[in-house]
């Protein structure tokens, strides 16, 4: 619903430089070449994003669910069975490009079971007590910013799907869960993820010198 957006209705349906994020990000992955578009549309929304997106790409639009997680399982399963590579992409990361969907999706064609884009940490970050106390600080040459789109192998995400006990925070997450390696691509800047106010303005700034 994207709560620290404030008001203005689903984030998905947030408007960048005039159009839905959503159309951004399908548009980007239309033109990486995928095969196959589900989207998991907001529950009250599904008929309106079916007539967005009409112009946009051919998509399969499916009623989300009430967490993320919830949502990707529901677009999964509106997949047909003979799509082996499965991209899990975040409206909120509208600007992504097409080429880091390639990448994404060509490592997990050359034998990765799960791939995630990821860019290095630069801020200096702390592990703090609840209280605010500074526990240590983490050394981030072993941290990375984790983006999306995400990519897998159908049958390992199916799994890590069915196996699900916690929620989680992307899919990755819950492969992990299942003892498979998960592999790294370099992630792109472009791919930030809009979540506050600020979000938004930075990507309408940027927007004009992206590739559509």
């Amino acid at each position: 619903m994207g709560v620290r957006l404030g008001p203005g209705g689903p984030k998905a349906l947030r408007l960048l430089g005039g159009e839905p994020l959503l159309v951004h990000a399908v548009r980007r992955i239309a033109s990486a070449g995928a095969r196959c578009i589900a989207v998991a549309a907001p529950p009250d929304d599904v008929d309106a994003v079916c007539r967005m997106l009409e112009p946009v790409a051919p998509v399969v639009v499916v009623q989300g669910g009430a967490t993320r997680q919830e949502s990707v399982a529901l677009a999964l399963a509106a997949v047909p069975e003979r799509f082996e590579v499965i991209l899990v992409h975040d409206a909120a990361r509208a600007m992504a490009p097409p080429s880091l969907a390639i990448a994404v999706a060509e490592a997990v064609h050359a034998g990765h079971d799960a791939v995630i884009p990821v860019l290095p940490v630069v801020d200096t970050i702390k592990e703090v007590t609840a209280g605010g106390q500074v526990v240590g600080t983490v050394d981030r040459a072993v941290l990375r910013a984790v983006q999306t789109p995400q990519g897998f192998r159908r049958a390992v995400l199916a799994a890590a799907h069915a196996g699900a006990v916690d929620e989680h925070t992307d899919d990755a997450g819950m492969v992990e869960k299942l003892g498979v390696p998960v592999f790294c691509v370099p992630g792109d800047e472009a791919a930030m993820k809009i979540t506050r106010p600020v979000d938004l303005l930075i990507a309408e700034a940027l927007l004009g010198s992206l590739p559509a």
